[in-house]
């Protein structure tokens, strides 16, 4: 290359690295740990990176898989900066990306991968309620067992029958259809679009399972209006970023994805989101909960909505897809559903191609790390539905909880 490359923030994503993916229990001969050092070491690898050349680890939503004994693991040198996002569950994957970029950004370190490993077959599943059994005999008050506020929080809406994600979101979706008269086609437009990009790639754990319109109604209902492939799939595996500086990245064996811009955060009173709070006004109630990330993200970056080629949205259900377009300003309020059946989120004649790699849906669901390694592959050209000429991604985090994004940039 000639020369250092471009970036509005200085900071540049030149490796991304994955281990297999596969269903929930589908890996028994690795724990979730190890699949970390090994998206790590992928990630390195195709940066052209060792790790001697590491000095910063970053992740998010309680990692289990702790960045000193990752550091100790791999043989670090030196560990200067160790960084893990606040922002809960999938919210957090873009913050993890920008709080690597910060560091890079003020010298803090020059190399930080960014990791998230998730094996749900090796521990509790999401869904499940909070806490633990009390001892026999003995009465123990719920917020004494919560593990944390979350929990405790949760323990307020559980007797009305809101044991897990699919069923919180789905009074979203019910309010927004009430609201907006959004439907269930329109959410179906985003799980069939979605399942036919992963077809054609191979690292999907879904790949080889075409859907249709008919097949998705012929799902069983989950909790309505969301039937079976409206729901993220539960998986094991794990996937890394590398992000260095302008100087480093210079030299990058793969080419080099400009960071240029990125917002992280939450609304007034939001608090966990719709998963435990109901009693936020109207307006964010029936939304992804995105509005002021997103205005920060648009002026961080000097880019607009219109100016985006390709997008990674995060999809844990299907309506918060449609939802996250309207908070990012893709189109007015109640009008992602008709945006998703109009084709625009499909590959290569869409609008605006989205989730390129089959999403939590229909390739894996790491948290919404993937995303940001679609995002790279698009503006690399290697990925399985590259869209030409793409300049520009959009990668957002989960909606409905305290969230993040980026925009990604060829340099």
């Amino acid at each position: 290359m000639g020369g250092a490359p471009v970036s509005a923030t200085g900071a540049f994503v030149v490796g991304v690295g994955e281990t297999r993916y596969a269903k929930w229990g589908g890996i028994d001969d690795k724990s979730e740990y190890q699949l970390a050092i090994e998206a790590i070491l992928a990630a390195l690898a195709d940066a052209g990176l060792g790790v001697d050349d590491v000095d910063g680890l970053s992740s998010f939503a309680e990692d289990r898989n702790d960045a000193t004994f990752v550091a100790a693991d791999l043989g670090i040198p030196e560990l200067r900066y160790a960084g893990l996002s606040w922002l809960p569950g999938g919210g957090g994957a873009c913050a993890a990306v920008a709080n690597a970029a910060a560091a890079v950004q003020s010298g803090t370190a020059e190399v930080v991968v960014v990791y998230r490993s998730l094996c749900q077959g090796q521990f509790r599943r999401f869904g499940r309620g909070p806490g633990n059994a009390p001892a026999a005999g003995r009465r123990v008050p719920a917020v004494r067992r919560a593990r944390g506020i979350l929990d405790a929080h949760v323990a307020f809406t559980m007797p009305f029958g809101v044991f897990g994600p699919p069923i919180a979101y789905a009074m979203v979706l019910q309010r927004h259809m009430h609201r907006y008269g959004t439907t269930a086609e329109h959410m179906g437009h985003v799980a069939v679009t979605t399942r036919a990009h992963a077809a054609r790639n191979p690292r999907a754990v879904m790949g080889g399972r075409p859907m249709t319109m008919e097949d998705y109604f012929e799902a069983r209902l989950v909790s309505e209006p969301f039937r079976l492939f409206d729901c993220c799939l539960e998986n094991d595996g794990a996937c890394a970023v590398v992000v260095t500086t302008a100087a480093r990245a210079a030299d990058a064996a793969s080419t080099p994805v400009a960071l240029l811009g990125s917002a992280q955060g939450t609304l007034r009173g939001f608090g966990h989101g719709q998963y435990s709070n109901v009693g936020m006004p109207d307006d964010d109630y029936a939304s992804a909960g995105a509005r002021g990330v997103a205005a920060r993200l648009w002026a961080a970056a000097g880019v607009g909505p219109g100016d985006i080629d390709v997008a990674q949205i995060y999809d844990h259900f299907t309506g918060l897809v449609l939802l996250s377009l309207e908070d990012f300003g893709f189109c007015g309020r109640g009008e992602g559903g008709p945006l998703a059946a109009s084709g625009a989120l499909a590959w290569p004649d869409g609008a605006l191609p989205t989730n390129t790699h089959g999403g939590s849906l229909s390739e894996a669901y790491i948290h919404g790390l993937n995303h940001v390694v679609e995002g790279v592959r698009q503006l690399r050209g290697q990925s399985t539905c590259q869209v030409a000429g793409a300049e520009t991604c959009l990668v957002t985090s989960a909606a409905g909880v305290p969230t993040s994004a980026l925009v990604l940039g060829r340099p």
